[in-house]
């Protein structure tokens, strides 16, 4: 495998999707990688001998467990790199192929739908909260950022390799979620505020998805038409929230 041309070939979504393979670039994430059971098929390397002691530790470990490193330039690493300033390691590893009827869902089960969220630093976030906040997977609906693209996965910082995070469609999420029984809530600003839903009205269906928006637009159409409830955060003297921080919020709430 040669890894500098099949890096710099990922850099396309449509190449990522077809190769079923992504790039993880920096040393924290690689180390995050190695700690995975994602399969790793090749690593790039331009450490010099002035490289810290982690980065070429994480060298060592890759070539140890029978991984192939191609050792370049720091041109033609760059060219491969999605940061502006690499720190000269990456790996090329397999997308884990999680679907909707692989999740295990109990009656505690959260999930997070992404509705058109397009910013990769969000999108990442997102996901490494749903990791922490105990939520069983991430699903990405049409026109929401690849959740493979190098800039997500390098925002939830190695959370995509336990965390099932994968795209779906509404149709499949809907007929997933009548036929597992999930009640699907959407967060928009002019939703009843969470906590009067909570204390007022029940509490909270379990098990429960919740759909969040684009960070302009927010909910799209076919979110609202869809989701059984609209809920909002009750906040004062700022328009709206980060959607990646209303989201952590939100899950964080939704697990009390």
């Amino acid at each position: 495998m040669r890894v500098l041309s099949v890096a710099r070939d990922l850099q396309r979504r449509h190449a990522r999707e077809r190769q079923k393979l992504f790039v993880a670039e920096g040393v924290r994430v690689v180390d995050e990688l190695l700690r995975s059971p994602l399969v790793i098929r090749g690593a790039l390397s331009a450490l010099t001998g002035a490289a810290d002691g982690r980065a070429m530790a994480l060298v060592n470990t890759l070539r140890e467990r029978g991984i192939p490193v191609q050792e370049v330039s720091a041109a033609e690493f760059g060219s491969a790199a999605d940061t502006d300033t690499p720190q000269g390691l990456l790996a090329v590893a397999e997308i884990p192929q999680h679907t909707l009827s692989s999740l295990s869902i109990d009656a505690r089960s959260r999930l997070v739908i992404l509705d058109a969220v397009q910013d990769p630093g969000n999108v990442g976030t997102i996901i490494r909260t749903a990791d922490a906040l105990g939520a069983v997977a991430t699903v990405a609906l049409p026109g929401t950022v690849d959740l493979w693209n190098a800039k997500v996965v390098r925002s939830s910082m190695g959370a995509h390799f336990h965390h099932p995070a994968f795209a779906s469609t509404w149709g499949e999420l809907t007929t997933f979620l009548a036929d597992r029984e999930i009640a699907l809530w959407g967060a928009d600003m002019a939703g009843e505020p969470l906590d009067t839903v909570v204390r007022d009205r029940g509490g909270i269906p379990s098990p429960l998805a919740l759909v969040v928006g684009n960070e302009g637009g927010g909910l799209s159409a076919e979110a609202r038409k869809r989701a059984g409830k609209l809920v909002a955060l009750p906040i004062a003297a700022v328009e709206s929230l980060n959607v990646a921080v209303a989201t952590g919020i939100i899950l964080y709430e939704l697990r009390r």
